[in-house]
């Protein structure tokens, strides 16, 4: 199997994975991969379908312009969001953004993420925001504006709007996704109890950072298997 076409079966997966775990949204929301041997260019899924109905036929191309340059799908306006983020940081090679429901939710509270569960651990000591607007990404300008509030960080809350989430690899970037709203679908469900008590101490939760993050390729091929399972 080449690198496009391994790239491509990871995209596939992320956006099944995705929609698994609910964090489909019809035909919205999306998961980009840089092409290692251009780090211009990268692979998208492209708009007018689900996330879990790409094919390796359907998937595009684009350049850090954000222009598409192959495929014949059209292209989704929220490209920049992807484009302006690998543009500035090189290490960045996948980008995932969706609505996920609870994430957009817990958005709405203005308040930060605790550590209250193993994956609240993963977003408690920071938790950048974008809120300059929650239209959508649909320009050069917003989409730099975007990758100036991710900074230096692998996730991001756009209030009233969704997640961004990136990493060195497609697996990484879906998992934390996932991690990402099961934190802020946690936090809500104590919220609506009137609020934390008890949380893990910094100590704790930078230990679990450690332990759970760089276990994020073994849970994406579980999660594929999974997916497998259930749709055979």
């Amino acid at each position: 199997m080449s690198t496009i076409d391994a790239l491509k079966t990871a995209l596939i997966a992320a956006g099944r994975i995705l929609v698994d775990e609910d964090q489909g949204d019809l035909i919205f929301g999306h998961v980009t991969a840089r092409l290692p041997d251009d780090p211009g260019l990268f692979l998208m899924k492209p708009h007018t379908i689900g996330l879990e109905e790409m094919t390796p036929e359907g998937i595009i191309t684009c350049n850090i312009e954000g222009e598409k340059v192959a495929g014949t799908m059209p292209r989704h306006f929220e490209v920049f969001i992807h484009s302006e983020i690998m543009r500035v940081r090189p290490d960045v090679n996948a980008v995932v953004h969706t609505h996920a429901p609870y994430s957009v939710a817990f958005s709405a509270l203005g308040k930060p993420i605790q550590a209250i569960g193993h994956e609240g651990s993963l977003f408690c000591e920071t938790l950048p925001v974008f809120s300059e607007t929650s239209d959508l990404i649909v320009d050069q300008v917003r989409g730099k504006a975007v990758a100036r509030a991710l900074g230096d960080s692998n996730y991001l809350m756009l209030r009233n709007h969704g997640i961004v989430t990136c990493g060195r690899t497609i697996e990484e970037a879906t998992v934390l996704a996932l991690h990402f709203e099961k934190a802020c679908r946690i936090q809500l469900l104590v919220e609506s109890c009137g609020g934390a008590r008890l949380v893990s101490t910094p100590e704790d939760a930078k230990a679990k950072r450690g332990r759970i993050l760089p276990q994020s390729p073994q849970v994406f091929k579980y999660l594929t298997r999974r997916c497998m399972h259930r749709h055979d």
